[in-house]
């Protein structure tokens, strides 16, 4: 029996869906082209309608939309199955016809109908999401304690670091402070000693001129 890989785009969003489909919801894929719809309670998605855009058989080959018969090798510039080189340069490469069959592997298709429910509540991908979001903020509160405390033992560090600053710049104050102190000392008695000197060289002079 059949059994196909679905790759579902869903133009809304952007996102795609994976679904395998075997025996029974295989068989209404086998006969239609790309481009066809195909109704989505065929594979139990009511209210959807998807269209075929393409393809892959179980060796890779992909389908190519115009192409007849089960593979081909063609010469083309580009598309499918060749991206396409410098302006000019054709390549010959083999692609498989644009009609479903039994040795087809994955089906592209694209939805252009909305059912009822969003492909992602389908796909059970929005509780995933949920709880990862749940898991993540679970992460966040166990690791906000810790953060918390790093948070106060740098605080402390910041404020030690603070105050060391401090009491060296007052100790650097006071250094300076006494040594002006010294210094004025030091000048006071200098000029002392200079009138001193002085004086008694003025006195020598006044005896020197009596005699």
């Amino acid at each position: 029996m059949a059994s196909f890989k679905l790759c579902i785009s869903d133009p809304s969003t952007g996102k795609t869906f994976q679904r395998e489909v075997k025996d029974n919801l295989a068989m209404p894929f086998i006969g239609l082209n790309i481009g066809e719809t195909i109704k989505g309670a065929i594979i139990e998605m009511d209210g959807y309608e998807f269209q075929i855009t393409g393809g892959s058989d179980y060796c890779g080959f992909p389908m190519r939309k115009g192409i007849l018969g089960l593979r081909k090798k063609i010469t083309i510039y580009g598309g499918v199955g060749f991206r396409g080189g410098p302006k000019g340069i054709k390549k010959r490469k083999t692609v498989c016809g644009h009609k479903i069959h039994e040795k087809i592997s994955q089906i592209n298709l694209k939805a252009i109908k909305q059912g009822n429910k969003k492909l992602a509540e389908i796909f059970g991908v929005a509780e995933k999401a949920d709880e990862k979001v749940k898991k993540e903020a679970k992460a966040e509160k166990e690791e906000k304690p810790d953060a918390k405390k790093e948070e106060v033992k740098e605080d402390k560090e910041e404020k030690v670091n603070v105050k060391e600053e401090k009491e060296a710049k007052e100790k650097e104050v006071k250094k300076e402070k006494t040594e002006v102190r010294e210094s004025k000392k030091e000048e006071k008695e200098e000029s002392k000693t200079h009138k001193t000197e002085n004086k008694k060289e003025e006195k020598a002079e006044v005896k020197e001129e009596k005699k």
